[in-house]
């Protein structure tokens, strides 16, 4: 992806077609979407599950916290 962000740097400094950048960065916000899903799939089974099988006031706050953390992502 650094490279593809840079590479679309070069793009705008070469004045490259509009269409051929927008392309470009929405081949790069895939790709992040890709990750930050992966994160996030990452973090609820392993950080969330064993908070919620300890319990108590950690398990809210792991649900709350991946919650937000879904929220940011849907909005993005």
């Amino acid at each position: 992806m650094e490279g593809q962000v840079r590479g679309i740097a070069k793009m705008i400094d070469e004045d490259k077609y509009c269409i051929d950048i927008l392309t470009q960065i929405s081949a790069v916000n895939s790709a992040l979407q890709s990750v930050a899903l992966g994160l996030l799939d990452e973090h609820l089974s392993h950080c969330v599950s064993h908070a919620v099988a300890v319990g108590g006031s950690e398990a809210d706050a792991k649900l709350a916290e991946a919650s937000a953390a879904i929220a940011r992502l849907v909005r993005s």
